[in-house]
């Protein structure tokens, strides 16, 4: 498992550490049933406290991402479609805002907007 953190991102380490791991789950990078680094090994390896690295694990933990066996260790949970949707449908909330944001910066209509993802939505190789 790999965790990049940027000390000089306004995001807070925690996020960092949470984020990376979601994203590994979803590249299939990480897979179910897969043990994660103790709270411990995993802080000493990347250079962060433990309640940072605990904060970040119960947060995965609670969204159902992860799952902690008592006596046995921390694991990937099995992949749940909903999880996997209701992240596809926030990253496409987030660009959807951002083109409605750079369409009003330019005076595009909400008419031209729309036929726009229709036109992308609709070609072959969506790019």
């Amino acid at each position: 498992m790999k965790i990049i953190i940027s000390n000089t991102s306004f995001v807070p380490i925690y996020l960092q550490i949470k984020e990376n791991i979601i994203k590994q789950i979803l590249d299939d990078d990480l897979k179910s049933d897969e043990p994660l680094p103790s709270i411990r090994n995993l802080a000493k390896d990347i250079g962060i406290s433990v309640m940072t690295i605990k904060k970040a694990y119960d947060e995965l933990e609670k969204e159902g991402y992860i799952k902690s066996i008592q006596g046995k260790g921390t694991f990937i949970s099995p992949k749940n479609s909903n999880l996997i949707l209701e992240n596809a449908n926030k990253e496409i909330e987030k660009n959807i805002k951002e083109a409605i944001n750079i369409a009003s910066k330019y005076n595009i209509s909400k008419e031209d907007l729309i036929d726009l993802i229709n036109i992308f939505y609709g070609s072959d190789n969506n790019e």
